[in-house]
Formats: C-alpha cells, structure tokens, sequence
C-alpha cells in the first residue's frame, strides 16, 4: 500500500474525480485538454486547467477545436495554477501535466497527494508557419489528449489498486 495521504485513500469509490490539467501558458493545451474531459467524462469527472506562467487568454486555434468537436467552451480561461492551491479550491484526485518534455519547457510540480502524470504533448501555440501548419498542430495536439482522455476514461477506477491506477495514467502518457 503506497504512504498514507493519497488522493484516492480513505474513499470508497468516490462518484466524481477533479482532474486538473496543468501546462505553462494555459492557453492551448491544458485547455483543451480540460475541455475534452468535461464533455466526455460527465458527470463523474470534471475538468479543470491552469499554467504555470498563463498568457491570460486562451489562444483562438484552441477554441476553433473545441467548437469544431462540438465541445463548449463556456468558462474556459487562461489562469494561474496558485488557482488550485488555495484551501477553497476543489480538491484535485488527478494531476495531468501537458507540457513537451522536447521543448524544455518548465513544468509546475503539484503539490499535495493526487495522482500525477506527465502527458506531454508538442506545444501547438509554439509553431510558426502557414495558417495550415498552425491548425496542423492545434489538431494534432487535440487529437493526443483526445486519445489519452478516452483510455484514462475507460480504466476501472473502483476496481484498481492505486499502484495500478499510477502506472496506467503513466503508460497513457507514454503513448
């Protein structure tokens, strides 16, 4: 059994989990990320996202996936991560960082006792080019967090130890 003070520990099988989706800029990634997982996981799972350095706006290409897969996009802001660590804030059982490990980007570490995964995904308000090549990246970034979110989605949590839990939310993140 992992130490004590886990997210998930002295709870039988809770109905509802907050997961939050964490990146530098929150503008693009997270949010999307945050957007796909309150359409597909309610109402057992709500989203949420934050940066470590937010832009303060939630970049256009981000919205226009959102909208096109039929997503809301009602409330969606860019804001800080110190958001969540206030003693108000809903307490988060998942940990999602987005950011790409290639582009050397400085991560936030949570901290507290969720679970937490590295799911880095190529920055796609980082790439220059054609207007093409932009909505490239905004879909193909989309498109990993839409798989990654799916099969997080589909794992037992009621029925999986906390080991496994971890290193499912892991394997995810590799793919």
């Amino acid at each position: 059994m992992p130490p004590a003070c886990s997210a998930l520990e002295n709870e039988v099988t809770p109905r509802h989990f907050n997961v939050l989706f964490l990146c530098t800029g929150n503008s693009a990634r997270s949010i999307m990320a945050e957007a796909i997982l309150n359409r597909k996981g309610s109402p057992n799972f709500t989203g949420h996202s934050a940066g470590s350095h937010p832009t303060g706006h939630v970049h256009a290409e981000a919205l226009r996936q959102i909208a096109g897969a039929d997503m809301p996009a009602d409330g969606l802001r860019s804001k800080s991560w110190d958001e969540f660590a206030k003693p108000d804030a809903p307490k988060m059982h998942f940990v999602f960082t987005v950011c790409d490990r290639a582009a050397s980007e400085v991560c936030p570490v949570w901290p507290g006792h969720p679970l937490t995964a590295r799911w880095g995904v190529p920055d796609p308000a980082a790439v220059e080019g054609t207007q093409q090549q932009i909505e490239r990246a905004f879909f193909e970034a989309f498109s990993i967090l839409d798989r990654r979110i799916s099969l997080f989605l589909s794992l037992p949590l009621a029925t999986l130890e906390e080991e496994v839990i971890q290193s499912e939310i892991d394997r995810i993140g590799r793919q």
